[in-house]
């Protein structure tokens, strides 16, 4: 197959992206529409090439630089599906906000772009390119809304917390380079994989690129940015960021961790990766207990999450990069849904992201009411919803990985973490409403939001379909 053809997603998309900011460079704010548009096409275009190249096997590219691969592929689809899902959800909202503008939905696009180079990355490079054109998207999104001060704050604070785990990440790639003489994920496999190549000097340069995949899944303690830039971020941002990247920071410990430095995992980044899921856990189930603004909530909400997916991968198992892949998978459809509703719940000038504006939900709206308790009890890990089954297949890799403590810690930290799912459905059912006016979401957004919640308990009755491709693909 041609090298251009199994790039021919990221080309296409590359393409699209300077078509639709040239389109919109043309366009009145009357016309903006024209430029949604534009970028849904766009993304099933993409869809279209990524769909038409999946190959059969393990096929590299580029002088080896680049990879395309069934799991990447997938993983590409699945992107592609939850950043339309953010741009839907995400249209209504910035009209009304005064924020339809094309650049949320170019830098959206960019910031995709970063995560396809991440999927298909075969060189520690080629990951670090894809990384940081997804960052700089980020960091201009967050502070999108030029009006907000705030916004503004959380952009500086996430640019230089992320400059300076960039910083680290490349640091750790020098060294690792320095060690091996390559870049190249299957050659550093092969020198690790000889007896006595695991020297202080590759444990030091391991030490800073976990420190950098630590930061990008925001785990702790390197979750310092993540609730700041929840809470600042206007909301649609806010959905982008919870949602898509942990796509990307699952491609770069799949890539980087067990692709490449796969010989180190016992006496290397095993060990880092099983405290940092602890405290993951730990400090965001209990920090998010004390928090009254839902986006804030759900930043810890997603730290604990993060500890989850960091589970599977200190398995070191097939199966733990499994559980690992569809838990990522699956999260990132309840982040999708729960931000959504937030949006759906939000008006003109009023954004509902308190938990006092769940009040009553139920009185105002039941089948929006049944939405969010379904993404609630998914995120909380209430069988039969899909979130049980993700964490039951993480636990699982664990326990037969042979770390039992590990487990408990997951199971206890779970069951804490919770009471605040179950606060916001008491709040939504028991609690009177404050606000009476009806929901405003346009009637595509409704219908959507719907099939992504009632799509949680699909998952959940049927998890064996999503558990066997993520097996297939990883096989």
């Amino acid at each position: 197959m041609p090298e251009l053809q199994l790039a021919a997603a990221e080309i296409f998309l590359a393409c699209a992206i300077c078509a639709v900011l040239l389109v919109d460079t043309f366009l009145s704010d009357a016309q903006r529409g024209l430029t949604f548009r534009l970028t849904m096409l766009s993304l099933l275009g993409t869809a279209v090439c990524s769909f038409y190249y999946i190959p059969d096997g393990r096929v590299t590219a580029f002088s080896g630089s680049f990879v395309l691969d069934p799991a990447s592929s997938v993983m590409k689809l699945s992107a592609y599906l939850i950043v339309a899902l953010v741009f839907l959800y995400s249209r209504d909202y910035l009209i009304r906000a005064g924020l339809f503008r094309g650049e949320f939905f170019v830098l959206g696009l960019f910031g995709l772009l970063g995560i396809m180079v991440m999927l298909s990355a075969n060189s520690l490079l080629t990951l670090y390119l894809g990384l940081e054109l997804l960052s700089l998207s980020l960091y201009a999104l967050v502070a999108f809304d030029r009006e907000s001060a705030t916004a503004a704050e959380s952009a500086m604070k996430y640019f230089v917390l992320g400059a300076i785990a960039s910083g680290t990440l490349l640091y750790g790639i020098s060294i690792l380079y320095g060690v091996t003489g390559t870049v190249n994920l299957g050659e550093l496999a092969e020198h690790f994989a000889v007896r006595g190549s695991v020297t202080m000097p590759a444990l030091l340069g391991l030490v800073f690129v976990v420190v950098g995949v630590a930061f990008k899944f925001g785990a702790v303690p390197f979750h310092m940015w993540l609730p700041d830039v929840y809470q600042g971020a206007s909301t649609p941002v806010t959905l982008f960021i919870g949602t898509a990247p942990k796509i990307a920071a699952f491609a770069l410990a799949w890539r980087v961790l067990t692709e490449g430095l796969q010989d180190l995992h016992g006496g290397g980044w095993q060990d880092m990766l099983a405290v940092m899921s602890v405290l993951s856990l730990g400090i965001g189930n209990i920090v998010a207990i004390a928090q009254s603004n839902l986006k804030r909530m759900l930043a810890y909400s997603t730290i604990s999450h993060v500890g989850f997916i960091l589970m599977g991968f200190v398995a070191g198992t097939e199966m733990g990069l499994q559980a690992a892949m569809f838990y990522t998978l699956t999260y990132t459809l309840m982040a999708a849904a729960a931000f959504g509703m937030i949006i759906v719940l939000s008006r003109k000038g009023f954004e509902a992201e308190n938990l006092e504006d769940f009040k009553g939900l139920n009185a105002r709206s039941p089948w929006f009411a049944f939405i969010m308790l379904m993404v609630m009890f998914s995120m909380a890990g209430v069988p039969p919803f899909v979130g049980f089954y993700a964490k039951l297949v993480v636990l699982g890799s664990v326990i037969d990985s042979g770390q039992l403590w590990l487990a408990l810690a997951g199971i206890v930290l779970a069951v804490v973490g919770a009471f605040y799912y179950l606060r916001i459905v008491w709040f939504m059912y028991f609690v009177d409403p404050v606000d009476e006016r009806p929901l405003e979401a346009a009637r595509d957004v409704r219908f959507v939001i719907s099939a992504n919640g009632l799509g949680l308990l699909a998952l959940g009755l049927f998890p064996g379909a999503l558990l066997t491709l993520c097996a297939r693909l990883l096989a």
